[in-house]
Order: C-alpha cells, then structure tokens, then sequence
C-alpha cells in the first residue's frame, strides 16, 4: 500500500508539471530490487506495476498500450550450427553475436504485432524477433535470421527467452500490473526493467527499474575467490578432484 500512495502522489506531481500538457505520465516500480542467489535457488517472480493516465487525467486504457522489457547483462556469444556428416554431429557454419542479453523477457497487453510496427519494435527491441544480436562479422540478412531464429529457441528452452503477449494487466484503466518468472539459472549482474506507454504504434513515454540479482553466503565468497585468487583456486579444485576420486576408488573397492 504504501508503494501504491508513492505511485499517486507522484502522479499527481507529474500531472501538475508544464510537461504533462504532452505527454501521458508513466510511473513504475517492481517488487524486488535485489535478488540474492544462494543455495537451493529455485527462480524467483518480479512484480511489475505501475500507473499511466492521459494527459487530461482521463483512464487511459483504451488510448495506451502497455509494454514491459526486462533484460540480463548481454555479453559476447559464439553460436555454431551442426550438420550431420557421414552419421556423424559436426560443427559447420559459426557465427559470434556481440550483445547477447543472458535474460529478455517481453510481455504485453495485447501482441506486440497489433502494438506497433515492426520498425518501431526493432528500435526499441519489443519483442524476440526484434532482438539486435549485433553480428561481429558481415553476414547476408538470410544467414543472420538463421543464426537469431536458432539462439532464440535454444534460449526459450532453456527459458530464458520469453514473450507473453497478455502478460500485462490493466486495472481500471489507472493501473497496470505484469508478472515476469526468473528462473534458477540466471547469471548474476544488472537487469534492467524497461515500461513502454505505445499509443497508436508511437512510443510516448517510458520508465526504467534495475534489479540487481547476485549470489551470497558461500556462493559469493567462492565465486570472490575464484576471480581474485584463479590459480589457488584452479590447483584447489583439481586437488578437490584427485581425492574426491581417490575416496570413490577405495569404496568401490571395499564393495
């Protein structure tokens, strides 16, 4: 309730401003800030509210679209194509993709197809097929959509990909609410949430949250350890490894 009463108070703020005579006014915020990792990590749901009224003040839910983009940390990505050759899996064709997010997740409250245009999605990335991957070498446009369809399905079965085209909610025509699951296997780093307001396939107002999502405890103190001490850290696991096979070779032997 209280983030509710923060959420009105600055609209009201923003609709006595010279620039709410233009614009709509979008506020937002989600439910978790900061997500810790530690052992026995399961996922985790973010709650994505907020308000957007017209500039007159009047419910907007029929004038405005609401999209909501959360984002992982991107960083470089060598994606291969096997073949089978001769019975045999090998690698052919490879391309390196510069800005691969690990996590994107798009939802809105109707299809984004229906929201806007496709050159408008592509610039703002609403939706999977408007990722830009930034391919590092010069590939023809056929090959490029190649490779993007194949990183797209790889990471929607790992569900780290995701659209949901009536993810979002629109309560009343003030307020809007969308749900977006984490699951177990995302990378620590900076995610940034993003909320569009599209009216008539323009964007015309957004607003951004960032959740920081980090390990702790035990996991933290190893992971600090392996980036700043990697060669104690490298000859402890190899160490770790010789007698943890030599304790499984001397039951095995007793039985």
């Amino acid at each position: 309730m209280r983030r509710l009463f923060a959420l009105i108070a600055l609209w009201f703020l923003a609709l006595a401003s010279p620039a709410a005579a233009a614009e709509p006014v979008l506020v937002t915020d989600i439910s978790q800030h900061r997500i810790e990792l530690r052992q026995g990590f399961t996922g985790a749901q973010l709650l994505l509210f907020g308000a957007i009224m017209s500039p007159d003040g009047a419910s907007a839910v029929r004038d405005y679209d609401v999209v909501v983009v959360l984002e992982g940390p991107a960083h470089q990505m060598v994606l291969r194509e096997k073949r089978k050759v001769a019975g045999m899996w090998v690698n052919a064709e490879y391309t390196t993709l510069r800005s691969v997010p690990s996590f994107y997740a798009v939802v809105a409250n109707r299809p984004i197809r229906q929201i806007t245009d496709p050159r408008t999605a592509a610039i703002y990335q609403l939706g999977l097929d408007s990722l830009q991957l930034s391919p590092s070498d010069s590939i023809d446009p056929a090959r490029e959509s190649h490779f993007a369809a194949g990183l797209v399905d790889l990471m929607q079965r790992q569900g780290l990909f995701h659209q949901d085209d009536s993810g979002v909610t629109i309560n009343g025509g003030v307020l809007y609410s969308a749900r977006i699951n984490l699951p177990s296997s995302v990378q620590p780093g900076t995610y940034t949430a993003e909320t569009f307001a599209v009216r008539k396939g323009r964007v015309v107002a957004s607003a951004t949250a960032r959740v920081e999502v980090g390990k702790q405890g035990f996991e933290k103190a190893v992971a600090d350890f392996s980036q700043k001490e990697a060669l104690a850290y490298g000859l402890m696991a190899v160490a770790v490894s010789v007698v943890m096979g030599w304790v499984a070779g001397r039951l095995f032997a007793l039985f």
